[in-house]
C-alpha cells in the first residue's frame, strides 16, 4: 500500500474502497472482503444509506481501529452549522464508531449557499478532536477559493469525479498549489467506455494487467487518491493489485491525452438535490 501525508500530517492510504450504490447488507459483505484483501481505507456517506453495513463489517473484522481510515460525508439536506454537527453524531451512531478519520461536505450545493457554514462546523469537529481530518467533495475552483478565504482550516482533500475522460487538470493544479489532495470518485468511469478504450487496453496488455488496474495505476502515479468500488470479490482483489508495476512516462502521457472533459456525474454548480 502507498500512503500519502495530508496537509495536517495525517497519513492516508492512497488506495481505498468505495461503497457508493451498495445496499446496506451487501456493503457488509463487500467491505469484509475488501478488508480481507488488504484495504484499510473505506469511503461511505450518509446518503449511501450503508453506514450501518460498513460499521458492521468493521466491527466483525477485529482489525484495530487505528489501522483503519474511515471516511463519511454530510449530505446537502444536513448542511448548515448546527445540522452538520448533528449529522456527524448520527453517522457515528450508524457506523458504531467513536470518530471518523475524514469528514467531508458531499456537494457545495451553491444554490443553498450553506457550504461555508457547513465547513465551519467541520472545523469545530476537527478542533474538538472529533475527526482526524476534514475536506470537501465536488468543489470547483470558486467554492474552494471561498473556503480558503473565509475559513481557517485548509481542506486536506477534494473528492471529485476524475478518470481518463475527465482529467480535471485545472482543478488538480489549484489543489496542488494549495496542498490539497485530489481524491477520485468514479475512477474507472463507472466501468464504462474507458475500460474498452484501445489505448488503455494496449498499455494493459504490455504489463499483463487489466484495463482497470492500468487506470488505477495512472491515478496513483498522478498523485491522486483513489477509491474504486466493486461488489464482485474477484474485482475487489484485482483493483487492489496495482502496486507491482509502473507505467512509463510515455504511457502516462498516452492516457493523459484521452481527456475529453466528459462527466458521468452531475455538474457541481448545477447539483442542488436535498
Amino acid at each position: 500500500m502507498n500512503f500519502v501525508t495530508l496537509n495536517n500530517g495525517v497519513k492516508m492510504p492512497q488506495l481505498g474502497f468505495g461503497v457508493w450504490r451498495v445496499e446496506d447488507e451487501l456493503a457488509t459483505e463487500s467491505v469484509a472482503k475488501a478488508l480481507e484483501v488488504g484495504y484499510r481505507s473505506i469511503d461511505t456517506a450518509m446518503i449511501y444509506k450503508n453506514e450501518n453495513g460498513v460499521g458492521k463489517a468493521i466491527k466483525e473484522s477485529a482489525i484495530p481501529r487505528e489501522e483503519l481510515f474511515i471516511t463519511t460525508k454530510v449530505w446537502n439536506s444536513d448542511q448548515g452549522f448546527d445540522r452538520t454537527l448533528q449529522a456527524y453524531e448520527d453517522s457515528l451512531e450508524r457506523l458504531g464508531l467513536d470518530y471518523v478519520d475524514l469528514y467531508l461536505i458531499h456537494w457545495p450545493a451553491p444554490e443553498f449557499d450553506q457550504y461555508a457554514d457547513t465547513y465551519k462546523a467541520l472545523e469545530k469537529l476537527y478542533r474538538d478532536g472529533r475527526v482526524k481530518a476534514i475536506g470537501v467533495c465536488n468543489f470547483e475552483l470558486e467554492h474552494l477559493d471561498r473556503i480558503l478565504k473565509e475559513c481557517d482550516v485548509k481542506p486536506v482533500l477534494n473528492q471529485i469525479e476524475c478518470h481518463p475522460f475527465l482529467a480535471q487538470s485545472e482543478l488538480k493544479d489549484f489543489c496542488s498549489k494549495h496542498e490539497i489532495f485530489v481524491e477520485a470518485w468514479s475512477p474507472l468511469h463507472q466501468g464504462g467506455e474507458v475500460l474498452q478504450n484501445e489505448t488503455i487496453k494496449n498499455i494493459a496488455a504490455k504489463h499483463d494487467k487489466t484495463a482497470a488496474q492500468t487506470v488505477l495505476r495512472w491515478h496513483l502515479q498522478n498523485n491522486t487518491i483513489v477509491i474504486p468500488k466493486s461488489v464482485t470479490p474477484s474485482r475487489i482483489e484485482e483493483n487492489f493489485n496495482v502496486f507491482d508495476f509502473e507505467l512509463s512516462a510515455n504511457e502516462m502521457n498516452e492516457i493523459n491525452n484521452l481527456n475529453r472533459n466528459e462527466r458521468k456525474g452531475p455538474n457541481p454548480n448545477e447539483f442542488h438535490m436535498r
